[in-house]
């Protein structure tokens, strides 16, 4: 979860298409370079431990766009597939 929101950050869409999972992934992605992504908090967690195979993540992202504050708030859905975490979902709240 915090290396894409990392990839939000720093405008990288080839990583986030990389760890989005092939059942849900766009073919491309634009990102926006206006938005300016200040802040994760990671309210909560739901599986996504050692021995499980999906996991939810509830996130609160701040950012601030055309000098506005706002807060993206998503609980995110990933599963593993081959030792690695592929995001599947989000429900934007």
């Amino acid at each position: 979860m915090r290396s894409r929101y990392s990839a939000f950050v720093i405008l990288d869409p080839g990583y986030l298409l990389r760890t989005w999972h092939k059942s849900t992934r766009p073919a491309s992605m634009d990102l926006d370079p206006d938005m300016e992504w200040r802040r994760l908090d990671i309210v909560s967690t739901s599986n996504g431990g050692p021995l499980d195979t999906t996991g939810l993540v509830e996130f609160a992202a701040h950012y601030r766009l055309d000098g506005e504050r706002g807060v993206q708030r998503e609980i995110s859905r990933f599963v593993r597939e081959d030792k690695r975490w592929f995001y599947v979902d989000g429900d934007v709240r």
